[in-house]
């Protein structure tokens, strides 16, 4: 997964905190970018922060609580289990 973020965000800071408290059945990595650090991602995320991105898709943007993540991360991974199973 991927957060979108910038120094000073506060939602981000809620965002990663919502994150922890989640309970999902799958260990994920989460990778922080700095939209702030490149124009373009600045351009495409700047006044959205925080985005959330789960498998390369824009899951969340702003504020997010640990509930509905979970019932999101949960119905992906069912999908990944399900893909997985059919090759």
């Amino acid at each position: 997964m991927v957060l979108y973020t910038a120094p000073g965000c506060g939602l981000c800071e809620e965002l990663k905190a919502e994150l922890a408290r989640a309970r999902v059945s799958r260990r994920y990595e989460l990778r922080e970018v700095n939209v702030r650090s490149d124009p373009a991602l600045e351009a495409r995320h700047g006044r959205s922060i925080p985005v959330l991105e789960i498998a390369g898709r824009v899951a969340f943007k702003g504020r997010v609580s640990a509930e509905e993540f979970q019932r999101k991360f949960e119905r992906l991974a069912a999908e990944w289990e399900s893909a997985g199973e059919s090759k």
